[in-house]
């Protein structure tokens, strides 16, 4: 009787040392409640922004102003350029620019159209496509692209864009 007694008092105290150190799901679904969400941005409104980026970032582009265009990095961007190489930093984006704006016919012109934002917080991802014409106003080129934007000190740089040439008609 007396061993009785003592194994049911040890399974007492071995369910309550057991229950005190076990964590609730309730304690366990504070935690996850309690982490910060990014910051929901009016879309609509970054669209327009952006585009406005855009239009700015293609005016610099037809005056064949690289700093001007350079501008609108991130000292830590990175291109992922039509058929070149993966070029990081701004300062060897500005260089590209510089080289691929002394290879383009006089006359031409460039355009860029938001076609759609997504994001959240800091963060932008901006899918576009643009538009090259000849002296004429003959369309000459399309592409597509996608930048990311990261709004830095209240304004919103580059900080990854990658584009590519539509296909050539046949």
């Amino acid at each position: 009787m007396k061993q009785l007694k003592l194994l049911t008092v040890c399974i007492a105290l071995s369910g309550l040392v057991i229950g005190c150190n076990n964590e609730t799901a309730a304690d366990k679904t504070e935690a996850v409640v309690e982490v910060e969400q990014p910051a929901k941005v009016d879309l609509a409104s970054v669209k327009t922004d952006i585009q406005n980026l855009e239009t700015a970032w293609a005016a610099a582009d037809n005056a064949r102003d690289t700093n001007a265009i350079a501008a609108f990095y991130a000292d830590d961007a990175v291109s992922l350029r039509n058929n070149n190489s993966m070029i990081q930093g701004k300062e060897a984006i500005r260089k590209d620019i510089g080289e691929g704006l002394a290879k383009r016919a006089k006359g031409a012109t460039v355009s860029y159209d938001v076609v759609e934002v997504f994001g959240e917080g800091n963060y932008i991802t901006e899918v576009g496509k643009s538009t090259t014409k000849d002296a004429s106003g003959k369309v000459i080129n399309t592409g597509k692209y996608m930048a990311i934007w990261e709004k830095r000190d209240g304004k919103y740089v580059c900080i990854r864009d990658i584009y590519n040439d539509d296909a050539k008609p046949k």
